[in-house]
């Protein structure tokens, strides 16, 4: 949302924009690099070993809210140039306090062994749901029956004299009357009882 929209056709062009447009966009900016700079307070988070820092959850929060998307957009197009040094900061402080190691290690996804593995277990999975697939669809019919089956009922005479026909499942036989599937005769409002 750092760059003002021009109504339902998306973000406006550079040649569009107001100079109030350009300061809005600068100084949310400006707001996400300062609150990015707020240094970590180890004493004040006492997090459990593993646990998110607050600087990761806002991370975080900034990848759910679409900033990230918006930074690399700001940075990435030739017209935005205006913005390349705050962007640049926000970026410089987002991987601030990260090992350069540890994150070209996650670029890489560890060794050739441990993706050749990773990728065995991977096709394992696959071919065991497809198998459980199979499975399943070789138990199940291929086509539904709504014959739900017929019944007497012994002892409930129907007209003339032979006994009731019920074609509903038994569970349905407690809610069994003669009027089922009937429709109710309408009373006028004039002549409903007060």
């Amino acid at each position: 949302a750092a760059l003002p929209t021009g109504g339902p056709s998306g973000p406006q062009d550079w040649e569009q924009r107001q100079e109030e447009d350009a300061l809005l966009a600068e100084r949310i900016l400006l707001l996400v690099r300062n609150v990015l700079h707020v240094p970590a307070d180890p004493a004040e988070e006492q997090g459990v070993d593993g646990d998110a820092s607050t600087h990761d959850r806002l991370l975080w929060a900034l990848h759910l809210s679409g900033m990230d998307d918006l930074l690399k957009f700001l940075a990435s197009a030739p017209a935005e140039q205006q913005w390349a040094l705050h962007v640049l900061e926000i970026v410089a402080l987002m991987l601030r306090d990260q090992d350069p190691e540890q994150l070209a290690a996650v670029g890489q996804g560890g060794s050739g062994a441990e993706r050749g593995e990773d990728a065995r277990e991977l096709d394992a999975l696959r071919q065991r749901e497809l198998a459980e697939r199979k499975s399943r669809a070789l138990q199940r019919p291929t086509r539904h029956s709504r014959f739900g089956g017929s019944y007497v009922i012994q002892g409930l005479k129907a007209i003339g004299e032979r006994d009731v026909v019920f074609h509903k499942g038994l569970h349905n036989l407690r809610s069994y009357s003669h009027d089922l599937g009937k429709e109710p005769r309408r009373v006028p409002k004039r002549r409903l009882a007060a």
